[in-house]
């Protein structure tokens, strides 16, 4: 059961984050000549390269970012961490259920700081560009890294754990 539920969720994610990638992030970029949304800069961005993107935004770019990017972003966090939840529990097994817990708190960090981002990002889509502060581009871009930094340490320690388990059954595989 767990296993047509991991794999479920793992190919609505693949769709959603295929329609980002495919279709909202290219529309943005394009409608901003070019510069990358804050969702694709994980190493975060000053206020002087936010206030870039927000002035080359035009408003078709304004409104597919709060609109269908917006709506496919609100399900991707809870996908991802949910495939990377499932994964991670599935290959914990034989760890002591302490550890196990502790291992899932990277995942369900780095969905909710994805949302933290959202909540972010969209104060900054919301406002006049004139009236964009310092702070607030601090607060997104410093979520932005969390959001990134949290999912790289997910993806890792899932192929670690991968990796741990292939290892396992070849080893006892031997002769």
């Amino acid at each position: 059961m767990m296993i047509v539920l991991f794999r479920v969720v793992f190919a609505a994610a693949l769709v959603v984050y295929g329609a980002m990638l495919l279709w909202t992030l290219p529309a943005i970029q394009d409608a901003a000549d070019g510069l990358a949304a804050f969702d694709m800069r994980p190493g975060g961005y000053t206020h002087a390269e936010a206030l870039a993107f927000l002035s080359a935004l035009s408003d078709e770019g304004r409104a597919m970012y709060l609109g269908p990017q917006r709506m496919l972003d609100t399900v991707y966090p809870a996908l991802m961490s949910a495939v990377l939840v499932l994964a991670t529990w599935r290959m914990t097994t034989e760890r002591p259920w302490v550890l196990r817990l502790l291992v899932l708190v990277v995942p369900i960090s780095a969905g909710w700081q994805d949302y933290v981002e959202n909540a972010r990002v969209s104060v900054l889509l919301t406002q006049p560009v004139a009236t964009v502060t310092e702070a607030q581009v601090a607060a997104a871009s410093t979520a932005t890294v969390w959001k990134s930094g949290l999912t790289t340490l997910a993806l890792a320690l899932v192929l670690v754990l991968l990796a741990q388990s292939i290892w396992k059954r070849r080893r006892g595989r031997r002769p």
